[in-house]
């Protein structure tokens, strides 16, 4: 099948690299735009542009682009734009979206349903249309979300699931797309405030705000992240508020990773000193 294929992140390279070794022509690949990063501001391409180069493959970073090619099918992963009404009135297109839907439409499913303390998730090759993930389902791959995953290991699950699931569905013709049924939930990006840890939502909530990654708190007025940690039965251990909670890892502001031991016997917190 003749393909335009539309993705940006690292978790959607897998799906391009396995639909190229399924014998799809991908005819184009279109990314964002290169970002200028680090001190000397050169230009950095995405991990989509950089697999479809090293794969030979034309890439643009203008949706406009696949008209006029004979595409056949879209296939977008994590491309992170919209596409334009003119260019789906050409081009079919569908979307490999990580979650079950209409739960968790938009653009932080994966985070969203650990945040929620979902029991499962899944991937939904849906169509696409104007709206926000709001097309008919073509197929859906159920993956549950074990107590201690973290979203990092969820995405891996779900990315290798979305692949197999690509490959599957279009080597064939695709059935007729199921509409979605249920109330829909929107899964909005997460912000630094959602990463902030609030020590009074209790073990629970805490550990799967640790389970994003990125997760935060201060003492003594300097930021303290939280890289991992386990729900149990200990007791709260200075500077860490909770019960239930034990802190594995921190990295404390201008410093690197350590033991949360090592952090809170070289803090030495006085009497009723916490991370707030």
């Amino acid at each position: 099948m003749r393909l335009a294929y539309f993705g940006t992140p690292a978790m959607a390279v897998p799906s391009l690299t396995a639909l190229v070794a399924a014998g799809h022509e991908v005819a184009i690949v279109v990314t964002r735009v290169d970002k200028r990063r680090g001190r000397g501001g050169e230009l950095s391409p995405s991990p989509v542009k950089q697999a479809a180069l090293a794969l030979g493959l034309p890439v643009s970073h203008d949706v406009d682009d696949v008209l006029g090619k004979g595409i056949e099918l879209g296939v977008v992963v994590a491309f992170g734009q919209l596409i334009k009404p003119h260019v789906l009135a050409e081009v079919p297109m569908v979307n490999s979206h990580f979650s079950l839907l209409p739960r968790w439409r938009g653009a932080a499913p994966v985070e969203r349903a650990v945040l929620a303390g979902d029991a499962e998730t899944g991937v939904c090759l849906m169509q696409l249309e104007e709206g926000l993930d709001t097309g008919g389902v073509y197929d859906t791959v159920r993956v549950p979300i074990g107590a201690a995953m973290t979203a990092d290991e969820l995405r891996r699950e779900l990315v290798a699931a979305g692949c197999e699931q690509l490959v599957r569905c279009l080597a064939g013709p695709l059935p007729t797309p199921t509409p979605q049924v249920g109330e829909p939930l929107y899964a909005a990006k997460i912000t630094p405030d959602d990463l902030r840890i609030r020590w009074a939502q209790g073990a629970q909530q805490i550990d799967r705000v640790i389970r994003l990654g990125g997760a935060w708190t201060t003492f003594r007025e300097k930021r303290v992240k939280v890289l991992s940690a386990t729900l149990d039965s200990s007791a709260r251990v200075a500077p860490c508020p909770v019960a239930g909670l034990t802190l594995q890892s921190v990295q404390p502001e201008g410093k690197g990773p350590m033991p949360f031991a090592d952090f809170a016997r070289g803090a030495r917190p006085a009497a009723a000193e916490w991370f707030v």
